[in-house]
């Protein structure tokens, strides 16, 4: 019989926590896209559906990687969790620069990528001690 795995260390729980916001936010995201898209004030285009599989294939995606990283509970994978939302952190940071996203929403949704980047990396790197 298998286990559910919690972590006891302070640092190892809030890199849990990155990946189950991760979870949840992609189970929400792949399975109620027109919510999702309607909080991020995005519309499809009339007469294409496309959108909404966009962002099931998104929200899929960020269910399958904080579901592993939740199952796995290993180093590499907080790492690879932590590298991946630091890098859509900067390709928010081009955007806001580049293609004049400066809105309220691209700002909180920046500080919730740096934060999700931030959680599991910190554990990675020992900025938690026990």
């Amino acid at each position: 019989m298998m286990d559910f795995y919690f972590p006891t260390e302070l640092g190892e729980q809030l890199a849990f926590a990155a990946a189950a916001f991760a979870a949840l936010a992609g189970f929400v995201i792949m399975f109620a896209p027109g919510y999702a898209m309607r909080l991020f004030g995005l519309m499809p285009r009339e007469g294409r559906r496309d959108g909404y599989a966009e962002q099931r294939s998104v929200g899929g995606f960020y269910l399958g990687f904080g579901l592993s990283a939740i199952m796995l509970a290993q180093n590499w994978i907080y790492m690879a969790l932590g590298a991946s939302f630091a890098m859509a952190a900067f390709a928010r940071i081009i955007s806001l620069l580049s293609d004049k996203g400066s809105t309220i929403l691209n700002y909180l949704l920046l500080v919730v990528q740096i934060v999700l980047a931030a959680l599991p990396l910190a554990y990675v790197f020992g900025f938690f001690s026990a």
